[in-house]
């Protein structure tokens, strides 16, 4: 809303708010956009972003389990050009620009940075209850809150196929490749697993201050 555009911006800039985000493995985060935006059938059972998935049939040669996302098919092939496709809408904005769902999280988090706000805390999806409760901890809240208690739920969830095989099938050393290609911030400053696609956990803590440098310039 256009009226309360100043009201953040100058919360942001002053640093009134506690300021928090959640980052994702790459690995799992760009399997997931797959298997809920690409094959998925949406909440209103029409596919995500109407033409995209016709596109990548026609252009990549990409599956996606017939017309309920019901059917078997080469998931890992499928994949590995639905990762080629990603690269292609990052790197050269074709054959469109890169969707939020897999575009960099470094980049949506530099958002914040460069328009001069600062993250209290930035935790990992993986660990998400310890890492909120650790906000929690630190802000107060009208009410409290228990997050056990806190519905979770996914736009596709249920209207697709089920990943057939462990994460590691998908990445062979080209799409590992790839990924780094547009992940090597996300891995670099969120301290994720590059070399083993199976440990979607974080190899070391987060270092707020190099974030902040890194995604300020």
């Amino acid at each position: 809303m256009d009226e309360s555009q100043p009201l953040i911006s100058s919360n942001v800039q002053a640093h009134q708010s506690y300021s928090f985000t959640c980052v994702r493995n790459p690995y799992t985060r760009i399997l997931s956009s797959f298997f809920d935006k690409i094959c998925g059938i949406q909440r209103n059972g029409n596919r995500y972003r109407g033409k995209l998935v016709p596109t990548l049939v026609q252009k990549y040669g990409i599956e996606v389990g017939g017309e309920d996302g019901k059917q078997e098919f080469d998931q890992i092939a499928s994949f590995r050009r639905f990762l080629l496709f990603a690269r292609d809408t990052i790197r050269w904005r074709r054959p469109m620009d890169p969707d939020i769902h897999w575009s960099a999280i470094s980049g949506h988090v530099s958002t914040f940075i460069v328009n001069g706000g600062r993250y209290d805390k930035i935790f990992w999806t993986e660990s998400y209850n310890d890492g909120m409760q650790q906000v929690l901890d630190q802000i107060e809240t009208p009410n409290s809150v228990d997050l056990s208690k806190i519905p979770r739920f996914n736009e596709s969830e249920g209207h697709g196929p089920k990943r057939a095989h462990p994460v590691e099938d998908y990445f062979d050393d080209l799409s590992m490749h790839l990924v780094y290609e547009i992940y090597k911030r996300d891995f670099d400053l969120f301290k994720y697993d590059f070399n083993d696609p199976s440990n979607k956990m974080p190899i070391a803590e987060i270092d707020l201050d190099e974030v902040h440098a890194k995604l300020g310039e």
